[in-house]
């Protein structure tokens, strides 16, 4: 934590729905960017607009983050705002709009950073201070499939986004909140940091991805929209064993999410065709480290 003058330099910003009945890791996201942070604002979704009705969330969390520097609100989440995911963008705009930061820390409720790469992302937010070209950091993603033990890596998942941004330059969170962009829609300029964003997303028991994806279905495209089918884990294309550390914060919640029984290596691959695009393709990143075709929400400098 870094605090210049007598205002924080440094903003977290957060938002949750429904993290105990979806099993998001929300404490841990949140302690995990706690040391960077002089103040975290964390918004807690509802699902009325009185601000009665959510799943205790609001209150786990408010029991635990009982310092000053925790703000947190409630918010409402409307239904009818179910295109593309924007109400995700919407409700991480609600939190970056009570920032007082000159820099904010993005983290989402199934995201996770690890301790060992705090003093990187800390070097980088003096970097940004010192530098005001500099409007954003990137991080590098781990995309853990099917439990802690596996992570996907290829072409349709995205590799790198922004984390960390400047404030008060009328930056907003875009789309589905996967990224940011000017209030224009025009790209960032960023620098790329050698630190990781862990995502549990879909490293979750499969009965709980269930009523995640109904979940996220309904936020894409409307409370009518249900998956009828249950989810199951299968082997796609890209996922290999994870041989690196987990943070240690994730230690007891990944003890619950480990499928000692599953074992995504000996199951037959899922054939798709696009799979041959895809291994033309991470065959290209593997040797140039040039990913065709990527998706980027910002311009590296």
């Amino acid at each position: 934590m870094v605090t210049i003058n007598s205002g924080p330099l440094v903003s977290g910003i957060f938002f949750i729905k429904h993290g105990i009945s979806l099993d998001y890791p929300v404490v841990e996201s949140i302690k995990s960017i706690e040391p960077l942070c002089d103040e975290i604002i964390i918004n807690v979704g509802f699902s009325d607009r009185n601000l009665k009705e959510d799943d205790g969330t609001y209150d786990l969390l408010r029991g635990i983050f009982t310092h000053k520097k925790f703000i947190f609100l409630k918010s409402f989440w409307d239904p009818q705002i179910a295109s593309r995911g924007t109400i995700l963008s919407q409700q991480t705009n609600i939190s970056l709009a009570k920032a007082h930061g000159k820099i904010c820390q993005y983290i989402q409720g199934d995201e996770v950073i690890h301790e060992d790469d705090l003093s990187e992302i800390h070097n980088g937010i003096i970097h940004m201070e010192r530098n005001p070209q500099i409007e954003g950091l990137i991080f590098k993603y781990l995309h853990f499939y099917g439990s802690p033990d596996y992570i996907r890596q290829t072409r349709s998942v995205y590799r790198r986004e922004v984390r960390t941004i400047r404030n008060n330059i009328g930056v907003r969170s875009y789309l589905d909140a996967q990224g940011f962009r000017h209030s224009d829609n025009s790209k960032l300029f960023c620098r790329e940091i050698n630190a990781r964003i862990f995502h549990y997303g879909w490293a979750r028991k499969e009965q709980l991805m269930h009523k995640k994806i109904e979940a996220m279905n309904r936020l894409y495209h409307g409370e009518d929209c249900t998956s009828k089918d249950n989810f199951e884990y299968q082997r796609l294309w890209g996922v290999k064993p994870f041989q690196q550390t987990h943070p240690k914060i994730m230690e007891e919640w990944i003890k619950q999410h480990r499928k000692e029984k599953l074992d995504l290596m000996s199951m037959p691959m899922r054939h798709e065709f696009k799979n041959l695009g895809l291994a033309i393709s991470d065959g290209v990143e593997s040797l140039t480290g040039y990913r065709i075709g990527e998706y980027k929400n910002f311009k590296i400098i």
